[in-house]
């Protein structure tokens, strides 16, 4: 008798800090819980989740040991499966476990189409356990979800799957709504007071800071602000006002509370990023009031359509001030467009499927 499975989503995002892969896996997971019945979707999670949240119909299995990433999705996750078949694993962020494949999100497969972006020994390490893992992925998922039609699109060509078999879940910005601005972020630099572009993200190399520098550089009357934090990946750029960067000023990773207030007081918000498989950050933007200045690259074209001003991401021959003089459509259809609530619901029914389990 073949037996309905219980979904099982793999809860170490609860571990990670935040970035878009987390906060969809965290957005999409609490709705989950509110479209389920009891019981009907489970999650497992380390002990050394700090913040566990208070699910109602989503059941939380709590592993009885502290567990590294590496670890906990090679091992002990896999072995959980293999003695406990009565679960489908449901897994948010672009890992598969070779033994126990299930419904899986492939973000966008950066690490595929830029080899020359992974520099370093450790960066070439990371590059080759992402590829095997989007290969796995392309290979023995039971389906394959992702949050552009760009992303679904490469994936396909890359790895010769039939586009249709690939699901797109759109992100959202919704969690931005309940958050309220920390204007202290002002008081703490005079410089601050005067009109400025900002940026946000990781340093991360495909989030191409260096087109922010090289503007900044030919246009010193213009002031930037960039919030991110490093990562492998990342550029080696000195954000020193001693080495000729007088006019950008490096935050480092800020709350979210201060990120939406340098947003509602920005000039404009910018995503020079040459790759992306959704880009949230400008979504966030434009719910604070923003205008938002982005590549005319990858997913990120599909996702705003005309209510953004584009760039060229290897070209700073613009001058963003004129750019901004351009007209724009208003934002309304879009921020309705992207919901978590949406793509819930199409996530709990993707799961309700037979063929799934």
């Amino acid at each position: 008798m073949n037996t309905k499975k219980t979904i099982l989503i793999n809860g170490y995002f609860l571990c990670r800090p935040i970035t878009g892969v987390e906060r969809y896996a965290v957005e999409i997971t609490a709705w989950l819980d509110r479209l389920c019945k009891p019981d009907e979707i489970s999650i497992i999670i380390p002990r050394n989740t700090k913040n566990i949240p208070a699910y109602k119909n989503i059941k939380v299995i709590l592993y009885k040991k502290k567990i590294r990433q590496v670890l906990w999705q090679m091992f002990t996750l896999q072995f959980f499966l293999l003695t406990h078949r009565q679960y489908t694993i449901l897994e948010f962020g672009n890992t598969c476990l070779p033994l126990a494949p299930g419904i899986i999100f492939l973000h966008d497969i950066y690490s595929e189409i830029f080899p020359e972006d992974f520099t370093s020994k450790w960066d070439k390490i990371v590059r080759i356990y992402n590829r095997w893992q989007y290969r796995l992925i392309a290979k023995k998922a039971k389906r394959i979800v992702t949050v552009s039609y760009f992303s679904r699109n490469q994936i396909a060509q890359t790895y010769h799957i039939a586009p249709e078999k690939i699901m797109v879940i759109y992100n959202s910005w919704n969690h931005f709504k309940d958050i309220k601005a920390d204007y202290s972020v002002f008081d703490n630099s005079p410089a601050l007071s005067k009109p400025f572009y900002f940026s946000l993200g990781s340093l991360s190399k495909r989030k191409n800071i260096k087109w922010i520098v090289e503007y900044a550089a030919k246009h010193p009357d213009s002031l930037f602000l960039l919030s991110g934090k490093s990562q492998p990946t990342a550029q080696a750029i000195q954000l020193d006002p001693g080495a000729g960067m007088k006019n950008i000023i490096f935050l480092g990773y800020l709350e979210d509370a201060k990120v939406k207030a340098l947003m509602e007081k920005c000039k404009a918000f910018i995503l020079p990023s040459y790759y992306e498989g959704f880009g949230i950050p400008p979504l966030e933007a434009l719910s604070c009031g923003a205008q938002i200045i982005v590549a005319n690259a990858a997913s990120l074209p599909e996702i705003y359509g005309n209510t953004a001003h584009y760039i060229d991401p290897f070209n700073t021959e613009v001058d963003l001030d004129e750019l901004l003089k351009q007209p724009v459509e208003n934002p309304e259809a879009i921020l309705k467009k992207y919901s978590y609530s949406a793509s819930a619901r199409q996530v709990y029914d993707l799961i309700q499927l037979k063929e799934n389990r």
